[in-house]
């Protein structure tokens, strides 16, 4: 069965540089141990194979004789000593080659995953996550054979060639020179020939990559298939792809076919010439049957080497692509970074967030101002909350906040301290947020409120638990909080999703809070059981409230009402209602019941 990354790997494109290799080999360097081992062991292997020959002829030449039988014994107990070695040898190469294979990919895995943690909300907008996910795993896995299997098989036989070749010219200076004159005939098939099938590879590749997309893109929405009644169409299309990824497969393996032929006649037949020619000079006497068959033991091991020499030349080419793939990853520099001389929050935290004249574009809409010249501010322990039409920039400011982005012009202050020049984690250490849609991860109930501080006490999460009325439903399932939640927190309503997201707040005990329409997901029961827990959240804390429900934030402190990313007016409710026209059409839509 084959492994869905290395089919996914062998997808990507090629490449004929093979410098981005080299940019890894700082990985391969932390382990020169290993690496100087199995150099030792290839070496040792390699001069077992190349003596195998040696003792073949001079058994040949001497040994056929009844009163050599002595020496015959010595040259075959020689030869199980060679072979032992060459199996001590290969198996030591292999464990050590394979070893580094695994260790690189491990690091590397580790130093991508590491370096898309720490990269700005910004590149992930232009990219992929797929793409990203793709490189994190069919790249790294691609480079797992080129440094364990792919490197194990070039290694040793480079070596081996080389070996041959200067044992060829020290057996028989003819031979080797006659025998020089096939390599051309070898090689130019797999050069002309072989970018036939490298582009017959790439159009199957793309065709199944095509049809693979096409069927993930289906699969992931399927309720929709299902409710539009599109499988049989979607059924149809995906069979069209397949047939033409066959097609495109089938016409690359063709070509193959006939490039291993034609090397294989080219190969063989130089040999068998080779054969014929030293058969003549043995007849002659120019040469002895030793001789000969010492030489044609090394032309076919040379032969053998440079066969797998040019297979192994692809998977290099792909890992070199893969590497580079890579290699941009890791070069990739965050957009929000810590200055290199962060200045230091004040202790201990106040809670004070301000915004002057802050004007924001996307990096993917630069031509619209999702903020333009926003200035407010919020004292330590005030409630503000942010109302406005969808588009308005009220989450462009959260974004803001917690500095996913810079703006263009304008300053934020976050306890005094423009959060430009201050350590981005730190800023972030002292604001908890309660997201619209909330994100829970694969695990349980108790793993995913331990998410907003992982190292809390037990009492500490239960405590955060029952504050954030998780407990009215936790208790209830199969295993308590131990009970997994599935992928995304599936098994789970909009409502326990919300409140574990509350829980983490709680948890993280910050002196800022944003909360973003914390009860949008909420039916009237569980708001009720939320808002005391929310109340003594934003007790003592500095909040600011995204809200789309008025009701939710009428006794907020301050509102500030924002339209087309501008701040049109702020007050309290009463006073907007009164001098805000926006504010009082909001409030008009969602406090008028209809007629009955």
């Amino acid at each position: 069965m084959s492994n869905p990354y290395e089919d996914e790997a062998r997808r990507r494109p090629k490449s004929r540089n093979l410098k981005p290799l080299l940019k890894l080999t700082p990985f391969l360097g932390r382990y020169k141990l290993q690496m100087v081992l199995a150099l030792v062991a290839l070496l040792a292997a390699a001069i077992a194979t190349l003596t195998v020959p040696v003792a073949v002829r001079r058994v040949i030449d001497n040994g056929f004789i009844a009163d050599n039988v002595e020496l015959v014994n010595q040259y075959f107990a020689v030869m199980l000593a060679v072979v032992l070695v060459l199996a001590v040898g290969s198996a030591t190469r292999f464990y050590f080659v394979m070893w580094l294979g695994e260790r690189v990919v491990a690091d590397v895995r580790d130093a991508v995953f590491s370096h898309l943690l720490h990269l700005s909300p910004s590149f992930y907008e232009t990219q992929r996550t797929g793409e990203v996910l793709s490189r994190l795993t069919a790249d790294t896995t691609q480079i797992k054979s080129a440094f364990s299997s792919t490197a194990s098989i070039a290694l040793r036989n480079l070596v081996m060639l080389v070996g041959t070749v200067a044992m060829m010219v020290y057996t028989s200076p003819r031979l080797a020179g006659l025998s020089l004159l096939a390599i051309p005939l070898v090689v130019l098939p797999l050069v002309i020939y072989g970018r036939k099938v490298r582009s017959l590879s790439r159009e199957a590749q793309d065709e199944l990559a095509n049809s693979a997309a096409f069927a993930q893109e289906r699969l992931n929405a399927m309720t929709t298939v299902q409710s539009n009644v599109q499988e049989r169409a979607s059924q149809s299309v995906f069979a069209a792809a397949t047939e033409r990824a066959f097609g495109a497969a089938a016409r690359r393996t063709f070509a193959r076919a006939v490039l291993t032929a034609a090397i294989i006649s080219v190969a063989l037949g130089s040999i068998v010439l080779l054969l014929w020619y030293g058969a003549s000079e043995v007849l002659n006497g120019n040469l002895t049957s030793g001789t000969l068959s010492q030489f044609l033991i090394y032309a076919i091991l040379a032969a053998s080497s440079l066969g797998q020499l040019s297979e192994v030349w692809g998977e290099v080419q792909l890992a070199a692509g893969a590497a580079e793939r890579i290699s941009e990853l890791l070069d990739e520099r965050p957009g929000i970074a810590a200055p290199p001389s962060p200045v230091a929050l004040p202790q201990p935290p106040l809670g004070e967030v301000a915004l002057n004249g802050v004007t924001f574009r996307y990096p993917t809409r630069p031509d619209v101002a999702a903020l333009s010249s926003v200035s407010f501010a919020v004292t330590p322990g005030e409630t503000v909350a942010i109302v406005g039409p969808s588009g308005s920039g009220k989450t462009t400011i959260f974004s803001l906040i917690q500095r996913f982005f810079d703006p263009q012009q304008g300053r934020i202050l976050v306890d005094g301290v423009d959060i430009r020049v201050a350590d981005p984690v730190e800023v972030r250490r002292r604001i908890a947020v309660v997201p619209q849609e909330t994100v829970i991860f694969a695990g349980t109930v108790l793993d995913n409120i331990r998410f907003g501080k992982p190292e809390a006490s037990p009492e500490d999460l239960i405590a955060a638990a029952r504050a954030a009325r998780v407990d009215e439903f936790a208790e209830r399932l199969p295993k308590g909080y131990d009970t997994e939640v599935g992928e995304r927190g599936v098994t789970l309503s909009g409502g326990q999703r919300q409140r574990i997201a509350i829980a983490r707040a709680i948890l993280r005990n910050t002196p800022i809070l944003l909360l973003d329409e914390a009860t949008s997901a909420l039916d009237a029961e569980s708001e009720a059981f939320i808002q005391e827990a929310i109340d003594r959240l934003t007790a003592n804390r500095t909040t600011l409230v995204i809200a789309h429900r008025l009701a939710t934030v009428r006794n907020a402190d301050r509102i500030l009402v924002l339209e087309q990313g501008k701040l049109v007016a702020e007050g309290t409710h009463a006073d907007l209602i009164k001098s805000s026209p926006l504010y009082a059409r909001l409030a008009k839509l969602q406090f008028s019941a209809p007629s009955a």
